[in-house]
């Protein structure tokens, strides 16, 4: 498989990312934030490890219980509390930071080669998704900032480190085992901080069962399978991605309006990614050369 064909089954996952506010406020019952994540990660996790049946080994149990915080449990978390506290363009536009910051973790971590045209390019996304979702009455609140800058960092830092901590496993392996931390490390939170689930309705079922296989366990292991094959800088531009997807479905399925800086801000948003996968190549080639 080309890294063309690559990149377009990872870039599945965070166009169906985008679905999950759709999903969220039309088909599930409202204020179970923790509950709702702990149901979308954990049984995807426990079905793929009965399926599977392979577990971690040795030094594998810590890691995976750090990448399960990092990139599922501290970062829902963190996510929610920029979610409730700012306006949704505001809580988008912190965490769009996320390629940039896993940009950086690379050059640190992986001793990644960076190039000003990938730093240029993670601008221009943020500045898409600023154009595509901030409104002039945006109100600011300093926790929500801080929550939203610290889950962009939580995840960007689990992007590295799924790349940097390669299991002898495969892709699907990984994310059942990421999947499962993930959601034991939030279950006592969510029992602890929230009240039981009401009685639960089809239409409620169809929408935690839509999360859990694609927006979880499907989703996830594309995206790891990505991080794999072509490295975090790669698959985190993708992420820019996730709110282009939100607004076409919320244009499409809710009936709601777009204006013409939206698609503008689309447009700066695609560049960017476009960009984005412009640098890594070039990347790649000379680093092919050199080693030629």
């Amino acid at each position: 498989m080309n890294r063309y064909s690559i990149l377009l089954l990872t870039a599945l996952a965070p166009i169906v990312w985008g679905s999950t506010y759709l999903i969220t406020t039309e088909m599930l019952p409202a204020g179970f934030p923790l509950t709702l994540a702990v149901l979308r990660a954990l049984p995807a996790g426990l079905l793929l490890l009965i399926w599977l049946r392979k577990l971690p080994q040795g030094v594998w149990w810590l890691r995976v219980i750090v990448l399960g915080i990092l990139n599922f449990s501290l970062f829902w978390w963190l996510l929610f509390v920029s979610a409730y506290r700012l306006p949704g363009g505001v809580a988008a536009t912190v965490g769009a930071v996320q390629p940039l910051i896993v940009l950086f973790l690379s050059y640190w971590l992986l001793k990644s080669q960076l190039s000003v045209l990938s730093i240029v390019a993670s601008l221009t996304g943020i500045s898409g998704v600023a154009i595509l979702l901030l409104t002039p009455s945006a109100a600011l609140d300093f926790t929500g900032i801080i929550a939203g800058f610290a889950g962009a960092f939580s995840m960007a830092a689990g992007t590295v480190l799924s790349r940097r901590w390669q299991p002898p496993v495969t892709p699907l392996t990984f994310t059942a085992w990421q999947l499962t931390a993930g959601g034991v490390v939030l279950l006592p939170f969510a029992l602890w901080l929230e009240p039981a689930l009401p009685s639960l309705t089809v239409m409620n079922m169809l929408g935690i069962s839509y999360l859990t296989l694609i927006g979880g366990a499907l989703t996830y292991a594309l995206w790891f399978r990505g991080l794999a094959l072509l490295g975090p800088s790669s698959v985190a531009s993708l992420g820019f991605l996730s709110p282009v997807s939100a607004v076409v479905l919320g244009w499409i399925v809710l009936e709601q309006h777009l204006s013409l800086l939206q698609f503008v801000g689309m447009v700066v948003i695609l560049v960017s990614v476009w960009g984005s996968q412009q640098s890594e190549k070039r990347l790649a080639q000379r680093k092919l050369q050199q080693a030629v």
